[in-house]
């Protein structure tokens, strides 16, 4: 059996060629850099810029886009045949690029908050591919106001010890300083590959302060009850739709509530939470409906709704122990839990990932009906 030709690595920040197998026309697919990685800096693959019939196709696109020179359809323009030598051919091909793409040295001498700038630039006004909501464009904000302290400092300079101590300095909560170290990983991929800086910072920066979100304590069955019988209060009527629909309190804010299908449309914080679908449980609907005619929506701020729990007291004079919002995110799970829904529509359900889960991640696929009738399993205590 003929080996497969053996291909040279790439530089960092350069982009990606993958071969896809055989019996394809194209069988080579050229991808971007990343300018985006997960919490843990894992780089997420952006969408192939095109698909070509040879490796040397793939590299030379690769060089006219860090060259500026690409334009889609660039491959059609291509009549290269494949080289024995590949490795001399792609090491001329990035020589002839250096010659005329030096580094600049004004780049590297920019600061933290310029450097920022040309990265928020980079990603939400030049790139027309996605549409970000007003909540993704304002916590990218709220992560780089955080990083006040690295704002005038040249960028090449700041040390991991740095990025660090923002982190461990700061009062914010698990999620925020997610948001934080989100930017910086996404900052330093910027930075790669246009030459400003040659080292990643931020790859091994970690949050030294429990997840509160992981740890939360769910409503018994008889503060559920309590909820219930006192479900004209308005604070008790919120406190009750985010028991039987699960989100994070954040989300409700933006949160598409189609009465038509009976179903919430939202998430917030990952992929896998972002734009999913919660079917509304009948038992809730009443309440759904409502809040939507009276207040126009399910929630305006998340702080002012947390406020005014803790202001009135309210669960304590229900005689329910103290709870917090999110507590109503691990009911939801409980519930799910004891009424025996589907554990595969529990994840989805909730935003959580199906981790090594191919199977599930790639092919599971349900529909609003099938979510209907799982939900549709808790039951609505009697009062």
């Amino acid at each position: 059996m003929a080996k497969r030709t053996k291909y040279p690595k790439l530089p960092n920040g350069f982009g990606t060629i993958r071969y896809l197998g055989k019996n394809r026309r194209n069988p080579y697919a050229v991808h971007p850099p990343t300018p985006e990685f997960t919490k843990d800096g894992v780089p997420l693959r952006p969408a192939a810029l095109c698909y070509v019939d040879a490796w040397i196709k793939g590299f030379t696109i690769l060089v006219a886009l860090k060259g500026g020179t690409y334009y889609p359809g660039y491959e059609c323009t291509l009549d290269i045949e494949d080289s024995e030598d590949l490795k001399g051919l792609s090491q001329k091909i990035l020589a002839d690029y250096n010659r005329f793409k030096r580094p600049d040295e004004a780049d590297k001498g920019r600061t933290f908050e310029e450097v920022y700038r040309d990265w928020y630039d980079y990603k939400f006004v030049r790139d027309k591919s996605r549409t970000y909501s007003p909540h993704t464009l304002n916590a990218t904000r709220g992560a780089f106001k955080r990083c006040k302290t690295l704002h005038d400092k040249e960028f090449r300079k700041v040390t991991y010890d740095d990025l660090q101590k923002v982190i461990d300095d700061s009062p914010l909560k698990y999620a925020s300083l997610e948001q934080v170290i989100n930017l910086l990983h996404q900052m330093y991929a910027y930075a790669k590959i246009y030459h400003i800086t040659d080292e990643d910072c931020s790859l091994y920066l970690k949050i030294n302060k429990p997840d509160e979100e992981e740890h939360g304590v769910p409503f018994t069955n008889d503060e559920l009850l309590t909820l219930w019988k006192n479900q004209d209060d308005e604070d008790v009527e919120f406190l009750l739709i985010m028991c039987y629909s699960g989100f994070r309190i954040s989300a409700y804010k933006n949160m598409e509530v189609n009465l038509e299908e009976n179903y919430f449309r939202g998430g917030v914080k990952n992929k896998y939470s972002k734009n999913r679908i919660v079917p509304i449980h009948k038992g809730i609907l009443p309440l759904v409906k409502r809040r939507l005619e009276r207040d126009g929506s399910l929630l305006t701020s998340d702080q002012t709704f947390r406020k005014h729990l803790d202001e009135r007291d309210l669960l304590n004079q229900l005689g329910i122990s103290h709870h917090t919002p999110h507590d109503c995110r691990h009911t939801f799970s409980k519930l799910c839990e004891d009424f025996k829904v589907n554990e595969n529509d529990r994840k989805r359900m909730l935003g959580h990932s199906f981790g090594n889960d191919i199977t599930n991640k790639t092919y599971g696929h349900r529909s609003l009906s099938d979510l209907q009738k799982q939900i549709q399993k808790i039951k609505i205590p009697k009062i």
